[in-house]
């Protein structure tokens, strides 16, 4: 027999699993990384569950662990001496991929962190400026001011590629 909070945290999984795996993966760009992330997301949640209040959805309390979660993971050491072109062999060749074109999330991906996240939590995770400004406790104008230079970067990066050939 569950007890309470193992059923609401067996809720929380159900709800939000596929969504925090997205986000992790974006952040560390590796399945077997993200999937890490979200169970310690999780662990996490489960021991602070009866200290979650209610100030925000129970989705941006989950995107700020998991976000924090994924800072701890790009901090560690052992991190640093992963080389991330290892993991190539398990994408497909381009003969297997008609007609993908990665460059957008490419360039989003060599962001500096803070307009990464933004851009991430914005536009691939379709996040409010405020659930944004929650999971990272920060204010929404700092939230518009970052995601602003992260377009304006974006744009500069991408000039000529998609409908702007000046």
């Amino acid at each position: 027999m569950q007890t309470a909070a193992e059923a609401r945290l067996t809720n929380l999984m159900r709800e939000h699993g596929v969504y925090l795996k997205r986000m992790c993966f974006l952040h560390l760009r590796d399945e077997a990384l993200a999937e890490d992330a979200v169970q310690e997301t999780f662990l996490k949640a489960y021991r602070a569950l009866d200290q979650f209040r209610g100030d925000s959805s129970e989705r941006t309390w989950l995107t700020r662990i998991a976000i924090n979660t994924c800072r701890d993971f790009r901090r560690a050491t052992w991190f640093k001496l992963v080389d991330p072109r290892a993991t190539l062999d398990a994408i497909p060749a381009e003969a297997d991929q008609p007609d993908t074109d990665d460059t957008v999330l490419l360039e989003v991906m060599r962001l500096p962190a803070k307009y990464r996240e933004v851009i991430l939590l914005r536009h691939y995770q379709d996040l409010s400026l405020k659930e944004i400004a929650d999971a990272l406790s920060t204010g929404v104008p700092t939230i518009s001011s970052r995601l602003s230079r992260a377009r304006n970067l974006l744009k500069k990066k991408l000039k000529g590629w998609y409908f702007d050939e000046e």
